[in-house]
């Protein structure tokens, strides 16, 4: 059984280590993982040569189990699939496509990811939060808070202008949500948990104002800790990297793409952080 990997860049993808990892505690000598670099307009046809799939005729060596999506597949992928899920459909956004039954199914399984994330920190009920950014991990960011109880939650974007499918995936997702940007940052941080969804370093510009917050859940995960999570950590607050939600979330992955419930999450996350530690020290 083959899976992989496929975005745009895609070499530093951490998910090749982990989908690994649980194969070999899993005992699935059989079934590997790779990573293809893959933009939006490659995807159709790329998906149409992934033949045979699951359910088309016997499980030979080299069919495909089912594969995970990293920006910008996540949007780009929903027509293209047989069915969707509905929390994928909620988000508009799928980061994992099982092969089953002759067809391709879309799920999402950033949303579990950060709620995993969330409850290993200690934070799995925050009564109000406030996200920044307006991208695809922001939209399973609200799926997540929804899923832990919040009705609201507030959005700092650039520009008001291009968070139109956050706020269409509010709007689905049954939230109200407000938006600001981020020169009036400082009128929404009186609040239970800051997401930032931000890239790699951009949250570290509004560290300072960030300081105070009791809990910051930064989905970086590389370099560790950014700026704003040291500041946060230094006065008190909990401090949530991205490592945790990348971890739960391929956990999850292989739950779907396997059909069992024996994930190795331990050998999984020892995979994820050795790798972490290796780059690091590499670049060090």
């Amino acid at each position: 059984m083959r899976a992989a990997v496929m975005g745009s860049p895609i070499a530093h993808s951490l998910s090749p280590h982990l989908h690994r990892a649980a194969y070999r505690e899993m005992g699935l000598s059989g079934w590997s993982y790779d990573a293809f670099e893959c933009d939006e307009a490659a995807l159709p046809g790329l998906l149409r040569e992934l033949r045979p799939v699951r359910g088309e005729g016997p499980e030979e060596p080299g069919t495909w189990a089912g594969l995970s999506l990293t920006m910008p597949l996540k949007r780009a992928v929903l027509p293209l699939l047989d069915t969707v899920s509905e929390v994928a459909l909620e988000v508009g956004g799928a980061n994992t496509v099982v092969f089953a039954g002759g067809a391709a199914h879309g799920h999402n399984t950033d949303v579990h990811g950060i709620e995993q994330a969330l409850a290993e920190a200690g934070v799995p009920a925050p009564r109000s939060a406030t996200v920044l950014g307006g991208g695809a991990t922001a939209c399973s960011t609200l799926a997540a808070l929804r899923d832990l109880g919040l009705h609201e939650a507030t959005l700092v974007v650039r520009d008001p202008a291009r968070a139109g499918e956050t706020a269409g995936a509010a709007e689905r997702l049954g939230m109200a949500l407000a938006v600001q940007t981020f020169d009036k940052l400082d009128t929404v941080l009186g609040v239970d948990l800051v997401v930032s969804t931000l890239p790699g370093g951009a949250a570290d510009a509004h560290a300072d104002r960030l300081a105070g917050v009791p809990a910051l859940f930064d989905v970086v995960y590389s370099p560790w800790p950014t700026r704003a999570a040291a500041a946060v950590e230094a006065a008190g607050g909990i401090v949530i990297g991205g490592f945790p939600m990348l971890l739960h979330q391929a956990v999850r992955q292989v739950e779907l793409m396997t059909g069992r419930a024996d994930v190795p999450v331990a050998a999984m996350r020892a995979a994820g952080e050795a790798e972490i530690l290796r780059r690091a020290t590499r670049t060090g």
